[in-house]
């Protein structure tokens, strides 16, 4: 038997008595933790798939403690202008032991507060009845007028003038040039 379930936004496939390091969770090593975001369980052979998780379903996990994992080295270099970094990062981890898988959420008893109210007495409270709210009365549409285009101004075209250039022939005294 096997399920998959989101724990801390990763999805894992869990098995009883498996050991998984998701990110840090905040609990206390030896506590016990419910996962309620399970989204298949395979119990031999027999596939639930949740729509998007599996209503009443629930995985519970034991915390074992808290690690951190492998150290990342981060190396920035521009070559020619001396600029060199190095930085470190260690992510924290948390191990769980997977205790058991349940398809069924067993009901949690839970005790309601009910009032004892001696024969006769009544409560204190004065009970009103409930005024109710009449809907806005809706507004008729009224008719808009489309408005009105004005006009656009005409810009004056400038006149093209172009120079005609006229050959005459001159006459003087009588001599004819071109």
């Amino acid at each position: 038997m096997y399920a998959i379930v989101e724990i801390a936004g990763q999805q894992f496939k869990v098995e009883k008595g498996k050991k998984i390091f998701v990110h840090h969770l905040e609990a206390e090593p030896g506590k016990t933790i419910d996962f309620d975001k399970v989204l298949l369980i395979d119990d031999d052979g027999k596939i639930t798939i949740g729509q998007p998780v599996i209503k009443d379903a629930v995985i519970e996990g034991k915390v074992i403690d808290d690690v951190k994992g492998d150290k990342v080295i981060v190396f920035k270099k521009k070559r020619r202008k001396g600029y060199k970094v190095t930085k470190g990062h260690r992510q924290h981890y948390t191990r769980v032991e997977i205790l058991s898988i349940n398809e069924k959420r067993q009901p949690k008893k839970v005790q309601e507060k009910t009032e004892t109210v001696p024969a006769g007495a009544e409560s204190t409270k004065a009970k009103k009845p409930a005024a109710r709210k009449q809907p806005a009365a809706k507004k008729t549409a009224t008719t808009k007028k489309p408005a009105v285009k004005k006009p656009t101004a005409k810009k004056p075209t400038a006149k093209k003038t172009t120079a005609k250039k006229t050959t005459e022939k001159k006459t003087t005294k009588g001599k004819t040039s071109k």
